[in-house]
């Protein structure tokens, strides 16, 4: 089973929860409709890495705010890249298939360490995303459609969160392809204050 570092504890997500089409800038993006309700799907533990990868010419990154569950609540906030296999996931969606291929497929969820996070800092969160020294996401909690706390209460009213398992809250506007050698800056936010840095080069 795949690990992420939790402060300076080893744990192991049984599973990833991942919030799609959460900031409404994104959506037009991609030219989707803004959902009616709530849009979820998984990735496995199998998805999990802590290095990234180019896996492809119509790959996508998603920077996205990610929590870690302990005790059915938000316990510890991280950086996540949801990574996609953009041509595919349009082709699947095009015939109403599941998107699995295009989104859970192995290193496919790339993740800094976490930290804990107060319940009252939550709403605070916001990250930011550069690639080369440019800033290409930048986005928090106040822009999503869906706060984390009615996320979790959503996922719960089907599905059990075991601990450690992660919640993916969504991606800001800003998507795109990258390739071998880019160098990625990810950073995570309360307020003003910096919680998390952490750097990937992909191979």
């Amino acid at each position: 089973m795949n690990q992420v570092v939790f402060e300076d504890e080893i744990v192991t997500p049984c599973k990833i929860v991942c919030v799609g089409r959460n900031y409404v800038e994104h959506i037009k993006e991609l030219g989707n409709e803004i959902p009616e309700e709530m849009v979820l799907f998984l990735k496995p533990n199998s998805s999990i890495s802590d290095d990234l990868y180019f896996v492809g010419d119509d790959n996508h990154y998603e920077g996205e705010i990610s929590f870690l569950i302990k005790e059915g609540k938000i316990y510890g906030v991280g950086f996540g890249l949801d990574l996609t296999k953009r041509d595919l996931q349009s082709k699947l969606k095009s015939k109403g298939l599941p998107w699995e291929r295009a989104k859970a497929f192995d290193k496919a969820a790339v993740f800094s360490k976490f930290v804990k996070i107060d319940e009252l800092e939550v709403e605070r969160v916001g990250m930011k995303l550069f690639i080369n020294d440019k800033l290409s996401q930048e986005g928090g909690v106040e822009l999503m459609i869906y706060k984390p706390n009615t996320i979790l209460k959503e996922v719960k009213s089907f599905m059990s969160l075991d601990d450690f398992d992660i919640i993916m809250s969504g991606t800001p506007k800003g998507v795109g392809n990258y390739r071998r050698g880019d160098n990625f800056l990810a950073e995570i936010y309360v307020g003003e204050k910096l919680l998390i840095s952490q750097k990937w080069i992909a191979k």
